[in-house]
């Protein structure tokens, strides 16, 4: 039996929501139910829970990031209105709240966003937290997980993961949050490229090694006898190990809730990589909207809802499972995903068989030209991210309490930074010659 891994260290992380007393929750959730009632529309939650009695540091940390501070947004109407496409015209975070952006760093140098794409610019991440973060990764990944072989290093280190999640997090107080939300997406990816895509994974039986895999997430409670071989099951490969470890770390930073939240979600994502299976075992090309269909499953779902989590804070349960959230965060994973489908669109016609993206999909079942189809896909994406951005600025002003604000702008954010991240990692991306 493989020896267990080591136990992940104790966090003490600081729980910022304490910022805010639960008279002041209770008193904006208050507000928010008297709007949401004037307005004719379904009542916000009526109630809010207390925040946990922790003590705030008199100052921040030393890496502590200042772009963002979780106080309610003072003027809705100017810091929410879309204002023409590519800009930062709209946005969850005041404008003079945003860093500089600077230079991107030579490895990623010559990214370009997608004509048409609308998006928002943001600041090149912090070097100092990327290194850091990219160093603790690859320990994590090599030491205490043993998730990829010799031969893979270079296509890991070309993830730039470090990269990704300190541009996706920008208000996260410390390196140790930005580690929850990494250890997490490697280990998705893990799963993504062992079990389905690139490393040797297969429609066929994907469903069985999905179930066993989810169990390092979603515990099992069985007898004596056969609890033994399940916990030695979650050492069996690399996407097992990694889902056990990074889980392990997410529950010592997070509430109950919070953890069984993104086991939701998680639970979400593999229903979506089953449909993509079938399809794929089938030769089967979805109609366009059961495309959209699978995707708001198969998508990054799992990442922007964790965002109160690596930020330190907590969105209560009662708040997260408005209907209006929900929607806000299922189309923020709508439009990422549809992000990621454009940006590697060529990577995957060049991989060996018929990889299902949008543009595929409606070139197939609008018969309308690569060119076109792609063109229409840009579109889609567009009305996803204004459905997005109206949606969480209707809710931001209907539901003024300072964690849910403070969660939208969190979301945003990593909207934000998943399209630079994708736009300006040249080493996995490239655009179709469409313009």
């Amino acid at each position: 039996m493989p020896a267990p891994e080591p136990t992940p260290p104790q966090s003490s992380l600081p729980a910022t929501a304490a910022h805010f007393g639960a008279h002041v929750l209770t008193e904006a959730a208050g507000r928010a139910c008297d709007i949401k009632a004037a307005l004719g529309g379904p009542p916000c939650v009526p109630s809010v829970p207390a925040p946990p009695a922790v003590s705030v540091p008199a100052s921040p940390p030393p890496d502590a990031p200042t772009a963002v501070v979780a106080t309610p947004i003072p003027d809705l109407e100017r810091i929410l209105r879309p204002n023409g496409l590519g800009t930062a015209g709209l946005r969850l975070i005041p404008r003079e709240q945003l860093p500089t952006p600077s230079k991107p760093s030579a490895a990623m140098a010559g990214g370009k966003p997608i004509p048409g794409l609308y998006h928002h610019q943001v600041a090149e991440p912090d070097p100092v937290r990327v290194e850091e973060v990219s160093q603790r990764i690859k320990s994590w990944a090599l030491d205490e997980v043993s998730l990829y072989p010799e031969d893979w290093e270079e296509q890991f280190d070309g993830f730039s993961v470090g990269r990704y999640m300190v541009g996706c997090h920008p208000d996260a107080p410390t390196i140790d949050h930005l580690m929850i939300a990494t250890r997490l997406m490697v280990a998705e990816n893990a799963v993504d490229d062992c079990y389905c895509e690139d490393h040797g994974g297969s429609p066929v039986g994907l469903g069985e090694r999905l179930l066993l895999a989810h169990t390092a997430l979603d515990p099992v409670y069985t007898t004596e006898e056969y609890q033994a071989p399940w916990a030695k099951s979650l050492h069996a490969d690399a996407p097992r190990r990694a889902y056990r470890s990074a889980m392990g770390y997410l529950g010592q930073a997070a509430s109950a809730s919070q953890t069984d939240r993104y086991r939701h979600d998680m639970a979400r994502l593999h229903l979506g990589y089953l449909a993509e299976a079938a399809w794929a075992q089938t030769d089967h090309v979805p109609e366009v909207w059961e495309y959209l269909a699978m995707r708001q499953f198969n998508n990054f779902r799992p990442c922007p809802t964790i965002t109160d989590t690596v930020g330190g804070y907590e969105l209560p349960a009662d708040l997260h499972a408005q209907s209006a959230m929900q929607k806000v965060i299922a189309l923020a994973g709508n439009a990422t995903t549809i992000v990621n489908d454009l940006y590697s669109y060529t990577k995957e016609l060049d991989a060996p068989g018929r990889h299902l993206n949008l543009p595929v999909v409606i070139a197939e079942r609008e018969g309308l030209s690569e060119r076109d189809a792609y063109l229409k896909s840009v579109d889609v994406h567009n009305d996803l991210m204004h459905d997005f951005e109206s949606n969480a600025a209707a809710l931001a002003a209907d539901c003024p309490v300072p964690t849910v604000q403070r969660f939208l702008r969190g979301v945003a954010a990593w909207v934000d930074g998943n399209h630079h991240w994708h736009q300006t990692n040249t080493y996995r991306y490239s655009l179709p010659d469409f313009w």
